[in-house]
């Protein structure tokens, strides 16, 4: 029997059903998922705001930042927030950290250190942007938290007076208020999780609240443009109360009452690269803790003498530059300089004998510390006799035939021959405390150094460099040797752990000083390791034993590899 042809044939038909509901659904779906890519926000898109908030912050903390810099150089000139947290970070941080530091940085780990705390600021600054625009108050906080800390370093400052704390008060209120006006402005213009309107990703293509975007740019352009001119004030004003009040460049060293004995001849020897006999001011290393050098008038600038003492003495700049001078060639050095390091320099220093001024005072029976304190704050421990014996300890105020140069004391520091710098070498000098070990510490004893810093014999090898490759024959070698107080006696080589060969030893400006020194070994090619010690005018020859710089200066001979061909 035979059936309908619509039975016959089924399949065809539901095909035919099928597709059409599939194509009916597929245009739904497709209609569906354009409808909601329209409406969706791209998650480019959605990061659009976290940007512009992350610049709102940094715009805001740039200028509340700057803000608190220029409030500190009106009202607190000699300690800022920046240089308060610098300041703090450089106390907190361990013996090992800032040796690390001056190994890895040399003099300009300050501004290492500056570059670092501005990052962290930005970072900072533009995580509260973001935080502000997604919740409110969020970022607020975190300006607040960040101007609490501020405050913190600034009031321990010991130089900080009183008005000194309304400068990071200034830096977070203007930080904050600024803040909260961009982030408003922000979310009228692109509320939070929709694409910014007038970018790519808008919903219908084009700019739905010109106005509102143009009110944040503007702010933004506006926030950022304050920063950048209360930053050059600042720069401006701060330059200006550091170099025009101080008249050093017009001022006249007075003639030493007791010059320094002439340089011998053949003191310098016509060695090239050798280190010169005398350090430029220009070439002459800086290490200290302060991160701006301190602004003082010498007109208003006093040293007082006080603690276990018959008579305190106060002597202004007028009446100390009025003292019988003293002249003298002196070598000082930094405890941090590692073997064959460079943190070392002579000059020739011009200053008042430190023990006619402590004459005056009167030292109390039981006294064995001198302790010395910077305008910054930071204090050095210096045993007594050395400032009292017949060593050339100075109250400096010239250095190599001109005024002090700002950063290495100006107007007033200190130089003891024999002791490393971390125990004697006071710049920005203001106070002398007669004590004792027993009863005082100065900045860095607590810190892990020691408290006594007698200078080690040393020897350095400036020719050749170490690495270098040198033609086959005569080779030079030359460089410097030090034991200030005590003098330098001999010099030697040794090649590849040879015999030691004596050095010509040029003739020193006085015990005080380095010595320079010179020999030529005839090398074949080959790669040697050299060596060089010296040995002092007691006959004590220095030390092949390695230690760190920490606690009371490094040790060990300095050691050059040299390729010859």
């Amino acid at each position: 029997m035979n059936m309908p042809s619509s039975v016959d044939k089924p399949g065809p038909r539901m095909d035919q059903q099928e597709t059409a509901g599939k194509q009916e659904t597929a245009g739904k779906q497709e209609t569906e998922g354009t409808e909601e890519t329209a409406v969706s926000t791209p998650p480019r898109a959605h990061r659009r705001p976290r940007l512009w908030a992350a610049a709102a912050g940094l715009a805001a903390g740039g200028a509340g930042i700057a803000a608190g810099e220029l409030a500190a150089g009106v009202l607190s000139p000699l300690v800022s927030p920046v240089t308060a947290l610098g300041g703090a970070v450089i106390d907190a941080v361990p013996p090992g950290v800032k040796d690390l530091a001056v190994q890895l940085f040399g003099t300009a780990d300050k501004i290492v250190l500056i570059a670092s705390i501005g990052i962290v600021a930005a970072l900072l600054a533009a995580l509260a942007g973001v935080l502000e625009q997604r919740r409110t108050g969020w970022g607020l906080a975190l300006a607040g938290v960040a101007g609490a800390a501020g405050l913190t370093a600034v009031v321990t400052r010991a130089q900080a007076g009183p008005q000194a704390a309304l400068a990071p008060i200034v830096a977070a209120i203007v930080t904050m208020l600024l803040l909260r006006m961009l982030i408003r402005r922000l979310t009228t213009w692109a509320p939070a999780g929709t694409t910014p309107a007038g970018t790519i990703g808008a919903r219908d293509g084009h700019d739905p609240a010109p106005l509102a975007r143009r009110s944040f740019l503007n702010a933004l352009g506006g926030t950022s443009l304050a920063a950048v001119v209360a930053g050059t004030v600042t720069a401006v004003l701060t330059r200006a109360t550091t170099v025009a009040s101080g008249f050093r460049g017009s001022m006249t060293l007075p003639q030493p009452a007791t010059p320094a004995p002439a340089i011998p001849a053949g003191a310098s020897l016509p060695v090239e690269g050798i280190s010169p006999l005398v350090t430029p001011n220009a070439d002459f290393y800086r290490i200290d803790t302060a991160l701006t050098v301190p602004a003082i008038d010498p007109p208003q600038w006093k040293l007082k003498v006080t603690g276990m003492v018959e008579n305190e003495v106060e002597l202004d700049f007028a009446t100390l530059l009025a003292k019988p001078m003293t002249e003298r060639h002196i070598t000082i050095a930094c405890v941090s300089n590692n073997v064959g390091g460079d943190l070392i320099g002579n000059a020739l220093w011009l200053g008042w004998p430190v023990r006619e001024l402590l004459a005056m005072a009167g030292p109390k029976a039981g006294a064995d510390m001198v302790l010395s304190t910077s305008n910054d704050g930071w204090t050095a421990s210096t045993p007594l006799e050395a400032l009292t014996d017949n060593r050339d300890a100075l109250l400096a105020v010239g250095m190599n035939g001109e005024p002090l140069p700002l950063e290495h004391g100006f107007p007033v520091r200190m130089i003891v021959p024999g002791l490393y710098g971390f125990v004697s070498a006071t710049k920005w000098l203001t106070e002398l405390k007669v004590t004792r070990f027993a009863d005082d510490t100065a900045y860095w004893t607590p810190r892990g150094w020691s408290d006594r810093g007698p200078i080690k014999t040393q020897s350095r090898i400036d020719v050749p460099r170490s690495g270098r490759s040198v033609q086959a024959g005569m080779v030079q070698f030359a460089g410097v040797a030090w034991a200030q107080h005590r003098g330098i006696n001999g010099v030697e080589l040794r090649v590849n752990r040879g015999p030691w060969r004596q050095a010509t030893l040029a003739k020193g400006i006085s015990t005080d000083t380095w010595y320079q020194w010179q020999l030529g070994l005839d090398l074949i090619p080959g790669d040697y390791e050299v060596q060089v010690r010296a040995t002092d005018s007691t006959g004590q020859p220095q030390t092949e034993d390695k230690a760190p710089v920490a606690p009371d200066g490094a040790t060990g001979y300095h050691t050059i590899s040299v390729k010859v061909g």
